[in-house]
């Protein structure tokens, strides 16, 4: 028999642990392509038990759930694995559509995008796509509190920070103290793509 695989929502549900268990147990047959019949036989109970199991009817024994998850190919533990998870909530910037910010002294040819918004009084940290494509530019200097990271992505540059400067190429992170004053000294290889993020010290 040729069974078509269906995806899992995997979605934390809200509700008794019986109903978490009888939804989880059936999206995971229905991915399987497996019927009430065929897992029902697996497990060594009566189909009319295993609907009721789905369905948050009755209750199942550890040593039914056990060999539930044998035969639906997991272990005991994945079935309770989202049980009374945290719904949660990220901040989702897809590629390119970061917050435009200008800079202070940046003009042509030197772009900043803000890639996570802060939504309280205090801001925390602000982690920025920065890219530059313009050897002639000038850029000016930086100071600002909290601590910086910078890890570039792309091209090569030279990076002050207070007295010195630093070398950075592609896989090259560096961590600085932001009230020191800092900005790019000279581009190397262009486009130069690298993220910074600025992380606030309250």
């Amino acid at each position: 028999m040729t069974h078509t695989a269906k995806p899992i929502d995997t979605t934390p549900l809200q509700g008794s642990l019986e109903r978490y268990l009888g939804t989880t147990i059936r999206e995971l047959r229905q991915h399987h392509g497996l019927t009430i019949a065929e897992v029902a036989d697996q497990v060594g109970i009566s189909r009319g038990m295993l609907s009721k199991i789905e369905n948050a009817q009755t209750s199942a024994s550890l040593d039914t759930l056990a060999k539930l998850a044998q035969a639906l190919g997991v272990s005991l533990a994945t079935l309770f694995r989202n049980y009374n998870m945290p719904e949660g909530g990220a901040q989702h910037v897809k590629q390119g559509e970061g917050m435009e910010v200008v800079r202070r002294g940046t003009k042509r040819g030197h772009a900043y995008q803000l890639l996570a918004y802060d939504q309280g009084p205090n801001k925390v940290f602000e982690p920025f796509l920065i890219t530059m494509d313009d050897a002639s530019e000038v850029f000016p200097t930086f100071e600002h509190p909290g601590v910086e990271f910078i890890h570039v992505l792309e091209g090569k540059l030279e990076y002050r920070h207070g007295r010195h400067t630093y070398l950075l190429e592609p896989g090259d992170s560096l961590t600085f103290q932001g009230e020191i004053p800092h900005g790019p000294e000279r581009l190397i290889e262009l486009p130069i793509r690298f993220l910074a993020i600025i992380y606030y010290k309250h």
